[in-house]
């Protein structure tokens, strides 16, 4: 919930944690079960609590403790092992606070991400963690605002949830912009449908290189970015005469470009001399192909991480704290798929 300037008063949990130095996890433990903290960290904390004159909101923590101490994480596809990796960072994440993770695979289908969310509010968890498909939230919405905290993640927050963001429009630009310092002039990017939010924000990063190094990007629509829609764009492109082949492409997943390397090769194009290739998302699949590929690596793990951190942050202390969306930054990992420098 978004604080209103000038109107809280009275010294909150957190503010408790930062005159202590400590987690706001550590702080509720003292005010909770206080025989699980050390005696110089409890004592640090009591006397923050004693200085600032801090009283605990005891209908937040009657509420609270009608709940659960499991979350549940419901995950949008855990055949891509950047949710994987999502995954481990929130269990990780809530280990630290002796939480628990309840995994729930809506795999790609609205009904299924629908049910799962239903029936962890049935069970009355701690809170949730939802990795969306693309569209509509409105049945998150109605969760959060019956009460139950629920934080987003690759997918961006709103007034009512946090959300823990990769930056996809950087993702594309660094993919191009590596294939034009590779020397690399006829660009290429595919992926799709463009009307999924990551897919568009990638296309707009891999545009803007180009267009900063006065190149034209040829676009690619699919349907998919699954390794048959990669099998189907190598077949295209292969069935073009030489000059009209891109030297460079941008695939908006390792699965699209795994299935256009294979495509390419078996028709006698080479990877990387004739046509440069960069997938997205760094799966775990991507250093083994038969020509390891160039990927955008998205931190999942560390989007798990912040996830589970901003869900238990809410869990503790619901009155003080602010949505927001925290965006994190790719990093590029080089294979054999871009070839060397120019």
């Amino acid at each position: 919930m978004k604080r209103i300037p000038g109107t809280r008063t009275r010294p909150s949990m957190k503010d408790v944690a930062s005159s202590a130095g400590v987690s706001l996890g550590t702080v509720s433990n003292v005010l909770n079960n206080p025989e699980v903290v050390a005696a110089g960290t409890r004592e640090r904390v009591e006397r923050a609590i004693a200085s600032l004159g801090f009283v605990r909101n005891d209908a937040a923590r009657r509420l609270a403790a009608g709940r659960s101490d499991t979350v549940g994480f419901v995950v949008v596809d855990l055949g891509n092992s950047f949710f994987l990796d999502i995954t481990r960072g929130i269990e990780s994440g809530l280990d630290e606070q002796g939480k628990r993770l309840i995994l729930a695979n809506s795999d790609v289908d609205h009904a299924k991400q629908s049910a799962h969310l239903a029936l962890f509010e049935e069970s009355q968890l701690a809170g949730m963690i939802l990795a969306p498909l693309d569209g509509p939230l409105d049945d998150a919405a109605a969760v959060r605002e019956r009460g139950t905290p629920l934080v987003l993640v690759n997918w961006p927050g709103d007034d009512s949830s946090c959300g823990v963001v990769s930056d996809d429009e950087h993702g594309g630009y660094i993919a191009a912009r590596h294939l034009i310092e590779r020397g690399r002039t006829r660009l290429m990017f595919s992926g799709g449908p463009f009307s999924l939010r990551a897919i568009a924000d990638r296309l707009r990063g891999a545009r803007r290189a180009a267009d900063e190094a006065g190149l034209e990007l040829e676009v690619v629509e699919t349907e998919r970015i699954t390794v048959r829609g990669g099998t189907a764009l190598g077949d295209e492109i292969a069935a073009r005469p030489p000059r009209r082949r891109p030297d460079g492409l941008v695939a908006a997943s390792d699965a699209l470009a795994a299935g256009a390397i294979h495509s390419l090769l078996v028709a006698g194009i080479r990877v990387p001399e004739d046509i440069a290739v960069i997938g997205h998302d760094n799966n775990h699949f991507a250093h083994d192909t038969a020509v390891p590929i160039t990927s955008v690596a998205q931190p999942g793990l560390d989007m798990g991480l912040s996830a589970a951190a901003l869900l238990i942050e809410e869990i503790l202390a619901p009155e003080e704290h602010e949505h927001r969306t925290v965006t994190m930054q790719p990093t590029l990992v080089v294979r054999a798929s871009s070839g060397r420098s120019s």
